[in-house]
């Protein structure tokens, strides 16, 4: 089987090779950024994986789950904003790496559509998506949106390869692209931080603005989630991989998961912080 890649669990770690202390903003903390996307790189083609054969049962539950649009849209929607974003982007090195994670985004949708197309998933039909012209505003709202989406993504592999509820081989094809994902959010949170400290100081606090009504924004979207509501994303996602656990510990897993997930990069690269802190207050009222 041609899988995306070669699966590593514990993928080599990244260090930037300028020692010592990194001060947030500066050109040293650009280029650890930017160096730590192009760096890690994966070159897999989506094109030439061998998807496994499924046994009726697995066939029906992937084909089952509802969420198969939604992905690709979601997936062209983040590819074309942060497209955008790297067109606006003057400093080269910051848009090679914008750039980069554009391409890799893009493959994430041409992943998903080999699954759909060798499985005979469904789609809905969907116009093809044209983003505003609010560039920098579309490419914070999908930077933090993946933040917080992520964070409960890594909870969920983790339950998918523990409950058998789908075949190993199917569940590892997705490693690398969930291992892209832990990079691009830590590129994010440090890009935000660094833009923030190079914007002139009269504009600084409509920057700060912009950030929080960002997270505002998303935080309200994603409301439920860490409250164990039986409508939430984090309830119907641990449910559709076949495991029966508390919501409790699938927060606690979450953690976990998002701790492990990232601590293969440069341990002075900030990680995202908001819903580790919000899950860990929440978890206080939690059973289990």
């Amino acid at each position: 089987m041609n899988s995306i890649a070669q699966i590593d669990s514990a993928p080599t770690r990244w260090t930037f090779a300028e020692p010592g202390p990194i001060a947030i903003g500066s050109e040293s903390h650009k280029a650890m950024f930017c160096r730590m996307v192009l760096d890690t790189f994966d070159p897999y083609k989506p094109e030439v994986i061998d998807w496994p054969k499924l046994d009726p049962e697995p066939l029906a539950r992937l084909t089952g789950l509802p969420f198969w649009t939604i992905a690709v849209e979601t997936e062209d929607r983040a590819s074309a904003h942060i497209a955008a974003q790297a067109k606006i982007t003057t400093d080269p090195l910051m848009r090679e790496a914008i750039e980069m994670i554009a391409f890799e985004e893009s493959r994430h949708r041409r992943v998903l559509r080999a699954l759909v197309d060798g499985y005979g998933i469904k789609l809905d039909n969907v116009p093809p998506y044209t983003p505003s012209r609010r560039t920098e505003w579309n490419f914070m709202s999908t930077g933090y949106g993946e933040c917080l989406d992520s964070f409960f993504a890594f909870g969920l592999f983790e339950l998918a390869k523990r409950s058998g509820f789908f075949p190993m081989d199917l569940v590892e094809t997705f490693e690398p692209v969930i291992r892209e994902e832990s990079r691009h959010i830590v590129f994010f949170v440090n890009w935000a931080a660094y833009m923030q400290a190079n914007t002139p100081l009269l504009a600084r606090p409509w920057f700060a603005a912009k950030r929080l009504a960002h997270l505002g924004i998303n935080g309200i979207a994603r409301a439920g989630v860490a409250s164990g509501a039986d409508d939430d994303f984090a309830t119907h996602g641990k449910d559709s991989v076949g495991v029966d656990i508390e919501i409790g510990p699938f927060m606690d897993l979450c953690l976990s998961e998002n701790d492990r997930r990232m601590a293969h990069l440069d341990a002075r690269l900030l990680r995202p912080t908001i819903m580790p802190t919000m899950v860990r207050f929440a978890r206080r009222f939690m059973p289990g």
